[in-house]
């Protein structure tokens, strides 16, 4: 039979549990952090340090996310920041539920029709280098904000660590001196003048000292004033004389009128647990629900985990939920978006009901109706506290390094997230996504995102927090890593590392990673009638998991990155 799991499928899923905690593509070994107290999960290993030692000074999960986001700024450039913006979600000890949205907006002076040419064609050089693709930062208002509402230290305690790794400097890593250079030229094209992050001649290595002064001056300025630091003064005045310089469109009022949003998370549930993740402006939450209630009506057992027939339901349902995206998703303040029917369960049944034992073209899909892009170099960090408190972060510049224009005297990059939008409804933006009028560009509205920084609750304590960078791919990475713990019983070491597989309607391809599948999962995929190939990775996942009964937590970083779980 065609549906059947193979024995040979069964004997790899063995042996990949088996070995999966130990080694990944390249021989990497995962070694499982164990803590009793508290966790910081990101990135950059002294990102996840600095959160750290807030914990261990007494503060909360808020503290150590708003120090460790301060430190991605700094240490992992390519995609934390404080020109950007994000989401964030957490779950307070005593109960409380909260989504954090700090997501760029579009400036005042752009339009519809922005990044068309003259024969209403898109130039997606527009939208996606140089100063012309910059929204409007919202990182430092929501760090800042979350922290003086939820927080119990004082910023300038929580922003001291960036401060020092800016001024005093930190080795580079491998693959951070081999992006900077490979950007050196964006730098250098994009910036009249020099930035820390081009040389004038050679190019960084491994191991150099790599200090950022004028960043440094600015996360001091931002550390004496707040957020007015940033959205006025000095700093505002540097924005905008760059953008000004670069003919942008970014004012003065633009940023004196950025605002944090501060809205209930969107909430769904698999079985016995809650998911609680990030609502509009974001796509990742909604998509993220809406499959788990479609795969709720199934029965799996741990042996189809990876099999032709769980990737089947995967992928047939992914091409259900990124097409209600396409039509459906974009920032509520806007758009009238169905959210709720979108996440309901009877819809959930509807799809689950058309999904056959064959793929279904994406050209024969179309968004449901109620009774229709973006970038991987984006950055998560996971935090949980002693307190009982949660926190998931996931943060963007959007592309590598932005729009990669440096902002002069302030030594910080500015986002492309223009690009995020629909600049012409049904056109893929850079990573093939289609969106429509309800993501198309208007004065002051924030741009759709899959960002899905997310929670999962058990009797309604924090079991997991987990997110993942990779643009489009993001919400099928996590929904991958809660499926592989709650339904196929992995630890969190194992979840993380597992292979993974993405469709996302259009384009109509099944992704897997090169190591990913057996060679008669993919035959079998192949005589499902799905088109697959495969990519060398999807997302970096990090994430933490919580046992109350044996009081522990234990962090995984990636294997596929190089960050860390730092705990005590």
């Amino acid at each position: 039979m065609l549906m059947r799991t193979s024995i040979y499928s069964k004997i790899v899923f063995s042996i990949l549990i088996i070995f999966i905690s130990f080694t990944i593509s390249n021989a990497q070994v995962i070694s499982p952090v164990t803590s009793e107290k508290g966790m910081v999960v990101s990135a950059s290993s002294l990102a996840s340090d600095a959160g750290l030692l807030m914990l261990k000074r007494g503060g909360n999960a808020i503290d150590a996310a708003i120090a460790t986001g301060f430190a991605l700024a700094v240490t992992y450039p390519q995609a934390g920041n404080i020109g950007g913006g994000g989401y964030m979600v957490i779950h307070l000890a005593n109960g409380k539920d909260i989504a954090i949205d700090f997501r760029e907006k579009a400036p005042i002076k752009s339009f519809r029709d922005m990044f068309l040419d003259k024969n209403g064609n898109f130039n997606p050089e527009l939208s996606q280098d140089g100063i012309t693709s910059v929204g409007v930062p919202g990182s430092v208002a929501g760090l800042v904000y979350v922290l003086n509402k939820y927080g119990t230290m004082k910023l300038e305690e929580v922003i001291q660590p960036a401060i020092s790794f800016a001024s005093d400097g930190f080795p580079l890593s491998s693959n951070l001196a081999h992006l900077l250079n490979d950007y050196s030229g964006d730098f250098r094209k994009f910036n009249s003048n020099k930035t820390a992050y081009a040389k004038v001649s050679g190019n960084f290595t491994e191991g150099e000292i790599f200090k950022q002064p004028e960043l440094a001056k600015t996360l001091s300025i931002i550390r004496e004033k707040g957020t007015d630091g940033f959205y006025k003064g000095e700093i505002a005045d540097q924005i905008i004389k760059q953008s000004d310089k670069l003919k942008g469109y970014l004012t003065h009022k633009d940023l004196e009128d950025y605002k944090v949003i501060e809205k209930e998370p969107v909430k769904g549930s698999y079985h016995d647990y809650k998911i609680i993740s990030m609502p509009p402006s974001s796509s990742g939450g909604i998509i993220i629900i809406q499959t788990l209630n479609v795969l709720e009506n199934f029965k799996f057992n741990k042996e189809d985990w990876n099999s032709s027939g769980y990737i089947h339901k995967l992928t047939e349902t992914f091409k259900y939920v990124y097409a209600d995206r396409s039509k459906h998703l974009g920032d509520e303040e806007f758009y009238n978006i169905p959210k709720d029917w979108l996440i309901s369960k009877d819809y959930a049944k509807q799809i689950f009901n058309k999904i056959g034992e064959t793929d279904i073209p994406s050209k024969e899909i179309f968004p449901g109706e109620p009774a229709a892009k973006e970038s991987d170099q984006t950055t998560h960090y996971s935090v949980y506290d002693q307190f009982g408190n949660a926190v998931s972060v996931t943060t963007t510049l959007n592309s590598n390094f932005g729009s990669r224009v440096v902002v002069d005297g302030a030594g910080f990059i500015l986002n492309n997230e223009m690009d995020d939008f629909s600049s012409k409804p049904g056109t893929p933006n850079q990573f093939g996504l289609v969106g429509s009028e309800a993501n198309s560009i208007a004065p002051g509205k924030r741009m759709l995102s899959s960002m899905a920084p997310t929670i999962v609750l058990k009797d309604d304590k924090p079991v997991m927090v987990v997110g993942t960078p990779g643009g489009s791919t993001i919400p099928t990475v996590i929904l991958q890593v809660i499926m592989n713990c709650i339904e196929f019983g992995m630890n969190i070491e194992q979840a993380v590392a597992a292979p993974r597989i993405h469709h996302q309607w259009l384009p109509d391809e099944l992704y897997y990673e090169d190591y990913g599948l057996s060679e008669d999962v993919i035959n079998n995929l192949k005589l499902m009638k799905h088109k697959v190939g495969h990519k060398r990775i999807l997302g970096l996942v990090e994430a933490i998991w919580i046992d109350h009964d044996k009081k522990l937590i234990f962090g995984s970083s990636d294997p596929r990155g190089s960050g860390k779980a730092a705990g005590f």
